[in-house]
């Protein structure tokens, strides 16, 4: 029987096959048709479990249930078995989405609001902290923080970062400022970026940082002088790699970082 390379079941693993899965399908190709207990033996699956995970496959679209007795499974052709995939894929993340704008304007969302407000009125300031891991979970956050900024968003940032704000923030920082809130944005690279800048001028003054004035070059964003994300590592790792302290400390934001934003930016040079 022939057998899949690792390469192949890495694959498999990126597009949310779990081992067993992956075992049991690669089997079954092999096979063409084959029995639960058959496929167990071949794709060494204790037998307890290949029925819920054949029918899993089944669901996903990678297999077929033949109502024999014993059930048996036919293998669907590669090509026609990613293209049934993507689809249930699509068809479960449209209704997951319809469900969640259901559940916002539902009567729970106003349950729930209630039950995270009364925690929330227990937990004391230092306790509003924590390490964010990944570019995402970091670009997350700081829409989050922009969403609920009343009157000054403070950005200290690199050219690649730039980028990202644009990228990523754009309608974030225009809601702001339509709110009336203050973006500030100074940035280590600035004249180097001339299209992030042209477009993130329409929400944000931005200043230009030179290693010879200012000597400083990371990130971090301040809001309200209430919340703040501080970058802990550089543009060079990657984006899985990005690690940021967050907090919602009003001494470090206000008293520590806002000042410190102030600082670079009286002494950072305005963009033409």
């Amino acid at each position: 029987m022939a057998l899949a390379s690792q390469k192949a079941l890495d694959a498999l693993k990126g597009i949310g096959l779990n081992l067993y899965e992956r075992k049991l399908w690669v089997a079954l190709l092999a096979r063409g048709t084959s029995t639960a207990g058959e496929l167990s033996e071949i794709a060494n699956v204790p037998r307890s479990r290949s029925y819920d995970i054949l029918q899993s496959l089944a669901e996903k679209g990678f297999v077929v249930v033949q109502t024999a007795k014993p059930l048996k499974y036919v293998a669907v052709q590669p090509a026609e078995a990613l293209d049934r995939a993507k689809k249930k894929v699509e068809e479960d993340m449209n209704t997951t989405m319809e469900r969640i704008d259901e559940l916002k304007s539902s009567q729970v969302l106003k349950e729930l609001n209630s039950i995270f407000t009364e925690g929330m009125s227990m937990v004391t300031p230092e306790e509003m902290t924590g390490s964010l891991k990944g570019k995402y979970s970091v670009m997350q956050q700081l829409s989050s923080m922009f969403k609920v900024a009343n009157k000054r968003i403070n950005i200290v940032t690199t050219q690649e970062g730039l980028t990202d704000l644009y990228e990523n923030h754009y309608n974030d920082l225009k809601k702001a400022v339509d709110r009336g809130v203050k973006v500030q944005i100074a940035a280590s690279g600035a004249e180097k970026s001339t299209d992030a800048c042209k477009a993130l001028n329409d929400v944000a003054e931005i200043r230009s940082l030179t290693s010879k004035e200012v000597p400083i070059s990371g990130r971090f964003a301040v809001v309200d002088g209430k919340e703040l994300v501080f970058s802990l590592t550089d543009n060079k790792v990657h984006d899985t790699q990005h690690v940021a302290f967050w907090s919602k400390s009003e001494h470090a934001a206000g008293s520590l970082l806002e000042p410190l934003f102030k600082m670079v930016w009286n002494s950072s040079k305005p963009m033409n």
